[in-house]
């Protein structure tokens, strides 16, 4: 690979050459950019005198085993534009990591506006809440999709969730024992396994739905596009929903939390009102044991975390911003055992 061909790591020279062959209309040359934020796959913008595209890849080095599969978000999207629900269009899948050096897939780019803060401070006050409103309503569409319909019957395992959920995670946070342990952690692994709620249900889990994986439409408040499948499979809707509820009970200075938030001055609903916004577009009665999804998403951000510490340390995160993200493991951690008592 010469100097010149070059950038980001990536192979200019290899990926024009795939990109003609494998995404109907392309024509270079690519001008090419990472995006920032994030903490899993790295993502890169390609930029052609016709039309921008969206390449994301595994991140280079060591992996955990089943981490950052792109192959399984380049299916789900597929599936999901199938079915009308607002994902950008996918173009092709490469799994042959000679190309730009890992797996990656390229898909559209679709205009509109990333908000990274979730007051929406840039918004009318008055505004605000049709945004929390156009959140709700499409993780309720997704959680009403027939994933069967869909095609992804075989996207997940039905049925025992969050046995399954804790068990992956306990077992990929004990193993990494580069990045040490946590008591809170300890602690909730113990807990979890004990409280888990009675009743299956099985939808599309996206995983880590919140404001700044979503894409607004240019001037309303209207999500068009929905982001980051990385942890998606088939789950508990409750799990999904309550992980984006979750915002608001998470430590200041974390990705969308509104922890220290005057929520009424902002114009936000409140968390009930959330709930019950939730409740409304799904034909629930309510939310029982929301204190045991809570801490079930507290604890599993933190696990998330905790393996972007051990990335970290590895020299393998894909952001600048890690250092600053693993100094909330702690925190997010004890708030998580404090809901549980």
């Amino acid at each position: 690979m010469s100097a010149s061909a070059s950038i980001h790591d990536l192979d200019l020279e290899a990926l024009d050459a795939w990109l003609a062959a494998h995404v109907q209309d392309y024509a270079g040359p690519i001008a090419l950019s990472k995006f920032p934020g994030g903490q899993s796959n790295p993502t890169y913008q390609l930029k052609t005198p016709s039309r921008s595209y969206v390449l994301r890849r595994k991140p280079p080095g060591r992996l955990l085993p089943g981490a950052h599969a792109v192959e399984r978000e380049y299916r789900v999207i597929t599936a999901l534009e199938a079915q009308g629900f607002p994902v950008p269009r996918a173009y092709a899948l490469c799994e042959d990591a000679d190309v730009v050096g890992t797996p990656f897939y390229v898909m559209e780019r679709v205009e509109g506006r990333i908000i990274w803060d979730p007051t929406f401070p840039e918004e009318p006050r008055e505004a605000r809440r049709h945004y929390y409103t156009a959140m709700c309503e499409t993780i309720a569409r997704l959680h009403s999709i027939d994933y069967r319909a869909a095609g992804l019957e075989s996207y997940g395992k039905p049925g025992n969730f969050f046995e399954r959920q804790i068990h992956r995670w306990s077992q990929q946070y004990q193993q990494d024992s580069k990045a040490g342990r946590v008591p809170a952690m300890d602690r909730l692994c113990e807990w979890l396994p004990q409280h888990i709620p009675a009743g299956e249900e099985t939808a599309i889990y996206h995983g880590d739905y919140r404001c700044d994986n979503l894409v607004f439409h240019p001037t309303e408040p209207r999500v068009v596009a929905v982001l980051d499948w990385e942890l998606s499979t088939l789950g508990h809707p409750l799990a999904d929903f309550t992980y984006h509820l979750m915002n608001y009970y998470t430590p200041p200075g974390l990705p969308a939390s509104l922890g220290g938030i005057d929520l009424d001055e902002a114009g936000l609903p409140s968390a009930d009102e959330y709930v019950a916004m939730y409740c409304e577009r799904t034909r629930r009665p309510g939310i029982e044991q929301l204190d045991f999804y809570l801490a079930f998403n507290l604890w599993r951000l933190a696990a998330i975390i905790h393996g972007i510490k051990g990335r970290m340390i590895r020299g393998n995160a894909s952001n600048d911003r890690a250092a600053t993200l693993v100094e909330k493991l702690e925190p997010l951690a004890n708030a998580a055992w404090e809901i549980t008592r």
